[in-house]
């Protein structure tokens, strides 16, 4: 049997509401919010898909800007480090708000930033736009999910998530195949700077009929930002990931080792500052009662370690890929397309069976996805350099399964029993667990995958394969621990009401 607190999260004291509190409408569910709910899913696609396809982009990037291996890792890493700093805040601000608004105000940031990525004349200057990009991203992606929390009932609500699901899937392919494309088609002799350009006009696209057809919502009881707490855990992050990234490279002075050791007391200062903002009757930046529903302590962790292994995963493919054995950049768009074809199709099985399987179909996916890694890491460090590319087509495409089975429902389960005043907070808080996972992910396998190869150039077929399956290893331990978190997952009935008991009425909550 679990249980979660009889008081929804966030509720005002006893004594009322506080000062800073003021009453929403709440957004009505009977209408049509369908449209709007898909046309807010064009600020999850383009995020994604960015990711995607700036991953393919990455040797065309480095050759063409002359950019140093730390500086390559930064324009990935940079971009979810400010998204992982400023996610929670977005998701409060549109609790705070109104959804909508601050969809709008991040997809126009998201969309300006794309432009100036395209037009940096330097690594740096990609580094900075970048860093923008990021937060338009943060302001925009946290949205997404409280919209559908919100705006649709239980019925309707899983369909949402399974069409995310797809959206996320579809976002994947179209990143890996319109990056290899484009960047092969040197497009007015521009190389890599479409793969940002793309996104100008899907978010003028994405706006407008956002604009039109998406109603506004915010938090019956909005609260005011926590700007100690935002930059705190600014500080935390930044003490954390910069090292990471750049101590390879620089050869591991003093100050990276005393950046990483701050790092720990300035996490304890940040829940320090939290705790404080909470005693003094001010809504902190991270609630901590939210950890007290298991499914989403849980799921935080598992999010971190699952994400964490999924970008940097497909950075070293790329670079292997191109670097490593030559292939240009629309043919290893191609190598990647048989893993997002299969987690296209495991999303949308996957997305039938949810509703009757319930955390079955996680579980699967996690066990298949780990085992996939597994044999990718065999097939690279057994065959070496004379690895055959259909072998490890092959894995990459039962990695796709695995991905498709256990990622589209993931975020769902974990969101079911927060309520609605703290959808945006809780949604905020799962997708900086996404990018600190991400972050953290690139910088250690950057680390591991950069000591394996050895200093080796582009064209050392066995280094890099060497190089790529030693640090296939980080990532299939890092699955393996995500999947074992799955099963720890309250298992609710399919179909069950996972909301609080206050949500519920009398009902309260009843797991399996």
């Amino acid at each position: 049997m679990t249980s979660v607190p009889t008081t929804p999260i966030g509720s005002p004291p006893a004594d009322g509401p506080s000062s800073q509190e003021r009453p929403a409408r709440r957004p009505s569910r009977a209408g049509r919010p369908w449209p709007g709910v898909l046309a807010s899913m064009a600020g999850t696609f383009m995020a994604i898909m960015d990711v995607n396809i700036v991953l393919i982009a990455a040797p065309a990037i480095q050759e063409d800007l002359h950019a140093s291996d730390a500086q390559l890792q930064f324009v990935l890493a940079g971009y979810q480090l400010i998204y992982a700093v400023l996610l929670v805040t977005g998701g409060r601000l549109g609790d705070l708000h109104g959804r909508k608004k601050i969809f709008l105000l991040g997809m126009g940031l998201f969309t300006l930033a794309s432009l100036a990525c395209g037009l940096a004349p330097t690594a740096p200057a990609l580094i900075g736009a970048r860093l923008f990009q990021g937060a338009g991203a943060a302001l925009m992606f946290p949205q997404v999910y409280a919209i559908v929390r919100v705006l649709l009932d239980e019925e309707r609500r899983a369909r949402a998530f399974a069409v995310l699901g797809a959206v996320v899937s579809l976002s994947t392919v179209t990143g890996q195949v319109a990056g290899g494309l484009l960047v092969e088609a040197d497009l007015f002799g521009t190389s890599w700077r479409p793969v940002f350009w793309i996104n100008v006009p899907i978010g003028l696209a994405a706006m407008l009929l956002t604009a039109v057809l998406l109603p506004e919502s915010r938090a019956p009881r909005a609260r005011r930002l926590d700007l100690p707490g935002a930059l705190a855990l600014m500080v935390t992050l930044f003490l954390l990931i910069v090292p990471l990234v750049e101590g390879r490279e620089l050869g591991w002075p003093w100050w990276t080792w005393c950046s990483l050791a701050a790092s720990v007391p300035a996490l304890a200062g940040f829940l320090a500052v939290e705790r404080r903002v909470a005693r003094s009757g001010r809504p902190p930046l991270f609630d901590a009662a939210l950890l007290r529903l298991p499914t989403l302590r849980t799921g935080t962790v598992l999010v971190l370690f699952y994400y964490a292994a999924l970008n940097s995963f497909f950075l070293i493919l790329s670079l292997l890929l191109q670097n490593g054995l030559g292939l240009p950049a629309y043919q290893a768009g191609l190598v990647y397309t048989p893993l997002a074809v299969t987690m296209f199709a495991a999303s949308l099985v996957g997305g039938r069976l949810t509703p009757r399987l319930g955390r079955r179909v996680m579980e699967t996916g996690g066990i298949a996805l780990t085992a996939g890694s597994a044999a990718t890491v065999a097939v690279a460090l057994l065959c070496g350099a004379g690895m055959p590319l259909w072998a490890l087509i092959l894995c990459l495409a039962f990695q796709g399964i695995g991905h498709g089975l256990l990622q589209p429902p993931l975020i769902g389960a974990i969101l079911a029993p927060v309520d609605d005043d703290n959808a945006g907070l809780a949604s905020g808080v799962l997708s900086t667990a996404q990018q600190v996972g991400g972050a953290l992910g690139l910088a250690i396998l950057g680390v591991v995958f950069y000591g394996a190869l050895g200093g080796a150039v582009a064209g050392a077929t066995g280094a890099y394969t060497h190089g790529f399956g030693v640090a296939s290893i980080v990532t299939t331990v890092l699955l393996a621990a995500a999947t074992f978190l799955v099963f720890l997952l309250p298992y609710a009935r399919p179909g069950a009401d996972t909301r609080p008991a206050a949500a519920q009425g009398k009902r309260g909550q009843e797991g399996v």
